[in-house]
């Protein structure tokens, strides 16, 4: 036996005590992670007994870290994320400005002067990819209008998170009081910090996108399936390792458009298959790590401290969040899963605070409470999640102001006074313009039949208006929605969203307003197909089964013209 066995005690120790700790959560009806938290927490440095190794356990999380971004870019395209720019870039940088002022203020009211301040609060300002993730994941809300908003807004707040930490450290002298500001400096490390992020993301997305495919395919010709998980995984960790050593960029971010890039191969779904188990077993080691950093002792010694940043973290940056979503003229569901899904902190945060302390700006105290607020607003997100619904209806039941402002005068919610008939009547109504919606769109358009587009992203149906095409903007699960998109008079219901989770209550409503409506149904989950089947909700597609029809039809003809003609 070898004399350092740290990488295999911290591993099985990881994923022993997160399996009994997470199997005993999901028994007492808690998230899984808490139990990954509490693993962590006991093989720490903190408790007593075993100590794993931190740094191994810290860069192990980091491999988690990339191979999750990369799934997310497997299903999230360019066009997804300039969809959402003008929600996603004004809305991280505003929310991030009002949660660093939040935690720099209460600091300074704590007595730390400005640099600890500055990097406290920023450290408080940024969300978590992991659980961002995870929490979308869980929902099934990843691929949805409302899940592309989030992880837009999330890859800003990395973008600039970058900026901050490569700025840092040439204002550390000047905010820690030690010395003055080189601005020329500032301005050349400024500069060449866009410069490289300028060159990585120019260089992934004009010769990346030709060139990973084609990898891609040439190692799939080889009929090895080992070769092919070992190229997404090398392409994963590889690709986001390069970014941040030649680019200076971070590894999550060079994973996430290392996985767009791939998104351009026609395998990229079997990638995102064969990527998951590893990317989920990596993720778990991420929350352990997590709990190895936390000292219990700090919630004892520091109650309201811990109180006041874990408010910040859950309340103050999702109010923030809450009010530029509904600021810009999205439904409240929206508003309240874009603040639900940034209210924690993560990765990015303990970056910063190890930063800031060996730059010496940031009190010792400083670093605890920062890991006491991660942990407790992690421990909370998916609950934070599930009261996403109870609440939207509570607020809407009891608010005057919130009625009136989902039902406020907005161009995009109904369609133009000036609407020809066609569009009114034995029209199609489309739900949904995704990958599956804008096919159909386009063969409608083709066959000069009428359809109108309901899609909740403002920006895509601004774009569709300008193009010449009938669409209105909200969630077809209101009423109201399916109402302006004059669903009564509709020829036909065509469902192709992903998002399965209102389906039943488009289906209702289509049918309450128009019974005699034609309905069709997108669906990829088999047990939501036979339930739609069995309340006759209309025709359903289920995703694999239509796959798998299609190929017996082709085999078939073939074979019959072959055996005709042989």
């Amino acid at each position: 036996m070898p004399h350092s066995v740290s990488l295999i005690s911290t591993i099985a120790a990881g994923f022993g005590l997160a399996l009994i700790f997470g199997f005993i959560a999901a028994r007492m009806k808690l998230p899984a992670l808490v139990g990954y938290l509490l693993a962590g927490v006991l093989i720490g440095p903190f408790t007593p007994g075993f100590v794993a190794d931190a740094a191994i356990a810290s860069q192990l999380a980091e491999i988690g870290v990339m191979l999750l971004m990369f799934g997310v870019g497997l299903h999230f395209s360019l066009d997804d994320l300039l969809a959402v720019r003008k929600i996603a870039v004004p809305g991280a940088v505003v929310q991030m400005t009002v949660a660093t002022a939040l935690g720099m203020g209460l600091a300074h009211w704590w007595g730390w002067n400005l640099g600890g301040a500055l990097v406290f609060g920023l450290s408080l300002s940024v969300a978590s990819t992991v659980v961002l993730l995870r929490a979308l994941e869980a929902r099934g809300v990843l691929d949805s209008a409302n899940g592309r908003i989030a992880v837009g807004w999330l890859v800003v707040e990395d973008l600039a998170m970058v900026l901050v930490l490569v700025l840092l450290p040439p204002l550390g002298g000047w905010l820690s009081g030690r010395g003055e500001a080189d601005v020329d400096s500032l301005w050349k490390t400024l500069g060449l910090t866009l410069l490289q992020v300028g060159g990585f993301v120019a260089l992934m997305l004009v010769v990346g996108r030709r060139f990973f495919p084609w990898v891609l395919w040439q190692v799939q010709r080889t009929g090895s399936r080992e070769l092919f998980t070992l190229c997404v995984v090398s392409a994963a960790v590889g690709i986001a390792f390069g970014a941040t050593a030649l680019f200076g960029v971070s590894f999550a971010l060079g994973a996430f458009f290392a996985g767009m890039v791939m998104r351009e191969s026609e395998f990229s779904h079997r990638a995102a298959e064969e990527s998951l188990p590893l990317r989920d077993a990596f993720a778990v080691l991420f929350f352990v790590s997590v709990g190895m950093l936390f000292d219990p002792w700090v919630i004892v010694e520091r109650p309201l401290q811990v109180l006041a940043v874990v408010a910040i973290i859950v309340v103050g940056k999702s109010l923030a969040a809450a009010a530029l979503v509904l600021g810009f003229r999205y439904p409240l569901n929206t508003a309240l899963t874009v603040s639900a899904s940034l209210a924690q902190i993560g990765e990015f945060s303990f970056i910063l605070v190890a930063m800031g302390a060996s730059l010496g700006l940031l009190p010792p105290e400083g670093q605890s409470l920062v890991l006491a607020g991660a942990l407790i607003s992690i421990a909370l997100n998916q609950l934070v999640f599930k009261a996403v619904e109870p609440l939207q209806q509570w607020i809407l039941a009891r608010s005057p102001i919130a009625r009136k402002l989902e039902a406020r005068d907005d161009p995009t919610a109904e369609l133009p006074a000036s609407t020809e008939e066609k569009y009114l009547s034995r029209q199609v109504v489309l739900v949904g313009y995704g990958r599956v919606g804008r096919r159909i769109a386009q063969a409608l358009t083709a066959k000069q039949l009428p359809y109108v587009v309901v899609e909740q992203n403002r920006e895509v149906v601004e774009r569709l208006r300008s193009e010449g095409l009938m669409a209105v903007s909200g969630d077809a699960a209101e009423p109201v929605v399916l109402v302006q998109a004059h669903i009564a008079n509709a020829r036909m219901l065509v469902i192709a969203t992903p998002d399965t989770l209102n389906v039943r209550q488009m289906v209702n409503t289509a049918r309450t307003l128009n019974p005699e409506i034609e309905i069709v149904v997108r669906t990829h989950s088999e047990a939501e197909a036979k339930l739609l089947e069995s309340e006759n909700a209309g025709k359903i597609f289920l995703g694999e089964e239509e796959l798998a029809q299609s190929m017996m039809r082709y085999v078939l003809e073939r074979s019959t013209f072959a055996q005709h003609h042989t």
